[in-house]
């Protein structure tokens, strides 16, 4: 079906009590693994990739984003559920604003390396206009994760969020109230007071990021609060990663049977498979099943 409105995805979502959850790709075989989970349980999803991490100048072979502005778009046009696209958390203008362009329908700039508050809320507003248009939603976030438990970060303070919505007209605003980015181990409890202070100042939908370290009692109550969306990544790259160890410690074989044949013996099949049940594992938690119907 046709790539789905953010703002109609996001305000269905709040107005009927649930969060679509984006769950991130990096290739082919997750992205048909997403997509597979979400048509099983016939939930609305928002597919994508990491801005931060195409964008890297360091990458010792350069991305082409239009490659993946247009395999993210055919793939959406091809599910039998709503599906968002998100270009998620890149520090690079340059980048977002190509993404606008090329097939992408939410895009997410975030801050760069030691940029002020002041200044982040000048580049969001420029990356609004542009997205907006061009028809496409922009995500922001006030407020930083930490990272992998390590100390770190700064919650979202209610009145500079509130100020910051106004002054960018952003869609979506990503919070931080507990959440931790790259969590690898365990999960905790959010800040719930704080998502309720936040809500009685602000009326556009929230985010959550690091959703694989959140407990699902506190996702189910920040739902309540207002968080349409809640974005997972880390779980399922470490259960891709293990399904793939363990689909490639066999005895010399047939590499066409490892590689693109896709009998029990594929790899790739197996990644696929891997991504559909980490997905099917935390999609129940976000009360969107069923829901793309």
């Amino acid at each position: 079906m046709p790539l789905q409105p953010i703002s109609q995805m996001m305000q269905k979502a709040m107005h009927q009590g649930y969060a679509v959850g984006y769950f991130e790709s990096w290739n082919l075989e997750s992205l048909n693994g997403v997509i597979d989970a979400a048509e099983q349980t016939r939930s609305p999803i928002v597919i994508g990739f990491n801005g931060e991490f195409l964008a890297e100048p360091d990458r010792i072979a350069q991305e082409r984003l239009s490659w993946y502005g247009a395999l993210g778009r055919a793939a959406a046009e091809a599910a039998s559920v709503p599906v968002g696209f998100i270009f998620n958390e890149c520090p690079d203008d340059g980048w977002v604003r190509r993404a606008v362009t090329a097939g992408f329908n939410l895009v997410m700039p975030v801050p760069a390396h030691g940029e002020s508050d002041a200044d982040y809320t000048v580049r969001t507003k420029a990356i609004v206009d542009y997205a907006h248009a061009h028809g496409v939603a922009v995500e922001a976030e006030l407020g930083t994760l930490p990272f992998g438990g390590e100390p770190g970060g700064s919650t979202t303070d209610p009145r500079q969020a509130a100020e910051f919505v106004t002054a960018t007209g952003l869609d979506l605003l990503a919070i931080s109230v507990g959440n931790i980015h790259v969590l690898l181990h365990g999960a905790q409890a959010l800040d719930l007071d704080r998502v309720a202070a936040l809500r009685a100042g602000i009326k556009v939908p929230f985010v959550l990021h690091g959703g694989t370290g959140i407990d699902k009692a506190s996702i189910q109550a920040a739902i309540a609060l207002g968080v349409t969306k809640v974005n997972y990544g880390t779980y399922m790259k470490l259960r891709y990663l293990d399904v793939m160890r363990a689909a490639l410690d066999v005895p010399e074989a047939n590499p066409h049977k490892l590689l693109g044949m896709g009998g029990p013996e594929d790899v790739m099949l197996a990644g696929r498979r891997a991504v559909c049940e980490a997905v099917l594992e935390r999609i129940d938690w976000l009360g969107c099943v069923g829901k793309a119907d």
